[in-house]
């Protein structure tokens, strides 16, 4: 068995993405999202949307959620850069790197900020991504992609 370190996985990832047509979108982002002030971004941020019919439901399902915006048709949740690095988000979802925005039809407000566990400043903005994913994937009827069968 072979092994790669995670800086070859990521590339072979975006090849592949490139090669299949995944995620190419012309669309030009006029903002960023702005997490709140006295929060640390130690990972940095992306964003991923959702169809807004499911930013309540997931929002009373994950464990823990970071900062959500909403912009009237879709929700969005702060997560860590390279969060798409092996999930094949449902088609119903859109990752943005760098937490841009395309063209929106208004202002992103902040719908969640997580609470400070350990004081001022500590709060991070960041949803995991493994468990917003699947339950995602879970809503939308989408099967994770490590769930599905593998064709040799």
């Amino acid at each position: 068995m072979r092994l790669f370190e995670l800086d070859t996985l990521v590339r072979l990832s975006r090849e592949r993405e490139r090669a299949v047509g995944r995620r190419v979108v012309s669309v030009q982002p006029v903002a960023r999202l702005a997490v709140p002030a006295g929060m640390r971004q130690p990972l940095g941020c992306d964003a991923v949307a959702i169809p807004a019919e499911f930013g309540p439901q997931l929002l009373a399902r994950l464990p823990r959620v970071g900062c959500v915006y909403e912009d009237g048709p879709r929700w969005w949740w702060i997560v860590p850069v390279d969060s798409d690095v092996a999930l094949e988000w449902p088609p119903s979802a859109y990752y943005s790197r760098g937490a841009l925005l395309p063209d929106s039809t208004r202002e992103p407000v902040l719908v969640h900020r997580p609470e400070d566990p350990e004081g001022p400043g500590s709060a991070v903005p960041y949803t995991p991504p493994i468990p917003l994913y699947l339950a995602l994937c879970r809503m939308a009827g989408a099967v994770p992609g490590w769930a599905r069968a593998v064709r040799a």
